[in-house]
């Protein structure tokens, strides 16, 4: 995108906010960066210089404009519609793995040399793993300055930083501002005081999306199939535990007109990132959803569905060994008996946490926890049991791995060979976990009625076959198919 220098620049002119994320407009004359929507006055043309990154601006000297905030842009869009090395890379990092392992860690998990990675990541990005983690860093950083009381100190590793030194330094050239002189430019707030990482902190947070955005089915799929324990609805709010690097997390997320309000709650201020990172993922906030409507738009039996409630998301998850597990549980039983399962296996082999605003009691069971299951404890058929008992252990001793950083292609290859594990189960995770946006499910139920009622092929070869024009996006003609049932999934809770 940032290389078609006619197409940015009419973007920045019309300030044109769907293209937040997708680049950023470094100005020479006043050696700042900005978001493409930015409201001060458009420079001239000749005086615009577009980047991939908020990393490679500040790798090239610019400091984030004050007045839009680019480094609080939705992420881009490639990395969730991609599998290549370059996008899986990103949602390493956006996953903290640099902070915690260094490139080499990076590196290790996608097996290839570090080398091959920073080669990779400069040439597309302008910018190396390093700098495009001490720009998360950074974006961390300001987030709680402005929105806690912490001691800058705390701000500081909470944010990622080895040194106060070297957070002190980051912040005044990436924001031309002290720290605590950034704390000082935010109006007088109501927030709740903060208490020190060892013990926990709750922050109030927005996160950004591109609009539109309906939330009906993502959080009606989210509700309606929330394991008691794990998940619930109150309040109007989707609130769930999270299972985080150094500890443990509980979010509430509520939609908004134009953002998605986020209380969390975390048990260490360092898992900040990862959390937010992870909600957004489960909730597909970086999606583009005008490419994906106008692309869906153009098959006319699709068309009316798109255009009477624009912006379905897909429903994600912040653990993709979590959502494998569930999608077992869930093989031929009703929504309500995936849930009874799952609720069971919480109480046995969850871990307990406290939560003091609802009735969240677990965080999801591990993979090492479930593999100890006994098979003959759990209810279901025998088939479904070895499917569920070899899922595990393979999960467990890392044979099969689900990650931010899997590789589509494989994954569905390791996942086809397990007993038990059909291309209904393989897609449902690609889509839902891996976040494929092309994975598609040409033998649910749901999508063959959907097909059927709207005049579309309903077996599976030629339903197949006249979703080819939908491609790369048949995730989200799903959720439009899904949606002219009435299951509650397709429904916000009230």
């Amino acid at each position: 995108m940032y290389t078609d220098r006619e197409r940015c620049v009419r973007a920045v002119q019309s300030k044109d906010a769907r293209f937040d994320g997708w680049f950023f407009t470094a100005v020479l004359t006043t050696g700042i960066y900005c978001r493409p929507s930015c409201p001060v006055v458009p420079p001239k043309p000749e005086n615009m210089v577009f980047q991939p990154s908020a990393a490679a601006c500040q790798q090239a000297g610019f400091r984030a404009c004050k007045r839009c905030r680019p480094d609080t842009s939705p992420g881009s869009p490639e990395w969730n519609q991609r599998a290549d090395l370059v996008a899986r890379a990103m949602r390493l990092i956006a996953d903290g793995v640099v902070d915690r392992d260094g490139v080499p860690g990076l590196a290790a998990r996608l097996g290839y040399s570090t080398r091959q990675i920073e080669r990779q990541l400069l040439a597309e990005l302008g910018a190396g793993p390093l700098a495009l983690a001490r720009a998360q860093r950074a974006q961390t950083a300001r987030l709680l300055i402005e929105t806690t009381e912490l001691p800058m100190a705390d701000v500081a590793f909470a944010a990622g930083f080895a040194s106060v030194r070297t957070f002190n330094d980051t912040v005044r050239e990436v924001f031309a501002l002290s720290p605590s002189d950034l704390r000082a430019r935010v109006p007088k707030r109501n927030a709740v005081r903060p208490v020190p990482p060892a013990t926990g902190c709750t922050l109030q947070l927005r996160l950004p999306f591109r609009a539109p955005l309906n939330p009906d089915n993502l959080f009606g799929h989210l509700a309606a199939t929330g394991v008691p324990g794990v998940e619930e609805w109150r309040d109007g709010a989707f609130r769930r535990t999270l299972r985080l690097p150094y500890g443990h997390g509980v979010v509430a997320l509520t939609p908004h007109p134009d953002h998605i309000g986020c209380r969390l709650t975390l048990s260490d201020l360092r898992d900040l990132t990862v959390a937010i990172s992870r909600c957004r993922r489960m909730l597909d906030l970086d999606a583009d959803p005008v490419a994906i409507d106008d692309q869906l738009r153009t098959d006319p039996l699709l068309a009316p569905l798109v255009d009477k409630a624009p912006g379905r998301r897909v429903p994600r998850t912040v653990d993709e060994a979590e959502f494998a597990v569930r999608a077992v549980l869930g093989q031929q039983v009703s929504t309500a008996a995936a849930r009874t399962h799952a609720a069971r296996l919480v109480t046995a082999y969850g871990d307990p946490v406290d939560d003091p605003e609802g009735g969240l009691t677990h965080l999801f069971p591990s993979p090492e926890a479930l593999a100890a299951v006994d098979p003959e404890s759990l209810a279901m058929p025998r088939s479904r049991r070895t499917t569920f008992t070899t899922l595990v252990r393979r999960l467990a001793d890392s044979t099969v791995h689900l990650g931010p950083e899997s590789d589509w292609p494989q994954t569905r290859s390791e996942l086809l060979a397990l007993p038990g594990f059909g291309p209904w189960t393989v897609d449902v995770i690609a889509m839902r976990a891996l976040g494929d946006p092309d994975a598609f499910l040409p033998t649910d139920l749901g999508i063959r009625r959907a097909a059927q009622e709207l005049g579309l092929p309903s077996t599976p070869a030629a339903l197949t076959a006249r979703a080819t024009a939908w491609r790369p996006w048949r995730a989200y003609a799903v959720q439009y198919l899904w949606a002219t049932d009435s299951h509650p999934i397709n429904f916000l809770p009230v």
